[in-house]
């Protein structure tokens, strides 16, 4: 399922997430931006999961960011543990006004106000296998290339009414 929508006035929005997490996002995209990683918003995984958030450093190495908006959001979602198959380090997100205490040390934890975010406790490391990895770097470029591939195609015809003659 793809998360562009071409009605809404944010195209990585699908409905899904609430403000607070959309916040945590942005905020967390920056840090990472910063930290020299690409980041990628709702990416499915070939276990039938979606990751909040994806990213992949200079190096290779993949994290997964679950976004917790609330106590609520963390107590009611019990999969986390599996992203741990699909990723060298698995973190948690959310803002301050979610206690940072709920949240197991077994993960990193990452704080986000919405202009960027701040590592409260870094993640313990588990390498990928090297096919896992290949797999996953393949299925995040190529659905990143494919996100920006429909982005492209529904802004319309090129400019000048059609494609550049040469």
């Amino acid at each position: 399922m793809t998360i562009l929508s071409l009605h809404a006035t944010n195209p990585l929005v699908d409905g899904r997430q609430s403000e607070k997490a959309l916040l945590v996002r942005r905020g967390m995209q920056a840090l990472l931006a910063d930290l020299r990683h690409v980041a990628l918003p709702e990416v499915p995984l070939s276990s039938g999961r979606r990751a909040d958030m994806l990213s992949l450093s200079e190096k290779g190495e993949i994290w997964i960011i679950e976004i917790k908006s609330s106590v609520e959001d963390f107590r009611v979602d019990r999969k986390w543990p599996d992203y741990r198959a699909h990723c060298d380090r698995l973190f948690f997100a959310t803002h301050p006004d979610v206690p940072a205490d709920i949240f197991p040390e077994e993960a990193g934890l990452f704080i986000s106000d919405g202009y960027g975010a701040h590592l409260l406790r870094d993640a313990p490391e588990h390498k990928l296998p090297p096919a896992t990895r290949k797999a996953l770097t393949l299925g995040v470029a190529r659905l990143a290339a494919a996100r920006l591939t429909h982005a492209e195609r529904m802004l319309g015809p090129l400019p000048g009414g059609g494609p550049e003659e040469g």
